[in-house]
């Protein structure tokens, strides 16, 4: 396993500075954001440190060679935008940029990239597979032409009151996979794991590891802690966060020694990418940065 961590959570570098403090901290990896340039609609969205829109092979081969230098590598790169938005032109968009990703990483020559399967909050999940059919279809399709895999991450995207009843991601639970991988079978078509995900919403985030071993192309390392006093109160029918918060490696409630003693039970040789959402370490891009080094510290013990 590849240690490396997500670069959404140090927007203010630029690609070298990123790639230097990833060599200076003995990272090996780093999960490239990839949005499309301009202002975030969330926070730890829009990230640019690869404009995939000005990309061509000579600004390739001027990145890998930097890679190279620093003995770093790209783990995937990162979009997580909602195709199957409601709102057709968005929706669009957001499918066309996809396409864009996957092209940058058959360029740069990753042959990986994570995002969401996207969703309409206000529709059930049978209504959202119908969306997922006529979508992902084709984008898997494409993602094959280009052999260049996909990594779906299991976030509900369900925060806050403006992501409610539904959530803008179908892709959270092993019951919904199943019936993703079962619907569209390809070796392109896989998750980007985050157990911190699996622990809020009160489940097993080790067993799924066993089932769909042949199905993890990416893993992020984040913790979550649950304030069982909090949600004694307020009940899993709350907004998440007001009963659980992202945490740090090692600060939450996630048993990482479990953890990677399943991945390393699968015989798992991917990259794993600490994702910061830590709003602890979010004074100051000085804070940012030590979060960084603190990860790794204690992830060493393991990897």
């Amino acid at each position: 396993m590849k240690l490396g961590f997500v670069s959404a959570i140090l927007p203010e570098l630029s690609f070298e500075e990123l790639v230097d403090y990833a060599a200076d901290c003995g990272y090996k990896c780093i999960e490239v954001c990839c949005w499309p340039v301009g202002k975030a609609e969330r926070r730890y969205a829009g990230v640019t440190h690869i404009d995939v829109d000005a990309l061509d092979e000579l600004k390739a081969a001027s990145i890998n060679s930097y890679l190279n230098n620093k003995g770093i590598e790209i783990s995937a790169l990162g979009y997580y935008p909602n195709p199957l938005d409601p709102d057709e032109d968005k929706s669009n968009f957001y499918i066309t940029h996809i396409r864009k990703v996957i092209d940058a990483s058959a360029l740069l020559g990753v042959h990986r990239i994570n995002t969401f399967i996207g969703r309409d909050k206000t529709k059930s999940v049978d209504e959202n597979f119908e969306a997922f059919r006529r979508v992902w279809n084709h984008l898997i399709q494409y993602a094959e032409s280009k052999k260049v895999k996909v990594g779906i991450e299991n976030c509900p995207m369900i925060f806050t009151h403006d992501e409610w009843p539904g959530g803008n991601n179908l892709a959270t639970t092993p019951a919904i996979w199943r019936r993703m991988f079962s619907e569209i079978k390809s070796d392109y078509f896989g998750l980007n794991f985050d157990p911190s995900h699996l622990l809020w919403m009160q489940m097993d985030y080790i067993k799924p590891l066993y089932e769909f071993s042949n199905k993890l192309f990416h893993i992020h390392l984040k913790d979550a802690r649950v304030y069982r006093d909090k949600l004694n109160d307020v009940g899993i029918m709350a907004t998440p966060l007001e009963f659980h918060t992202p945490k740090l490696p090692g600060l939450g409630d996630i048993d990482w020694g479990k953890f990677i003693s399943s991945l390393n039970d699968i015989r798992y040789k991917g990259p794993v990418c600490v994702e910061v959402e830590d709003k602890t370490f979010e004074g100051s891009i000085e804070d940012r940065k030590y979060s960084l080094v603190l990860c790794k510290r204690y992830l060493d013990q393991y990897l």
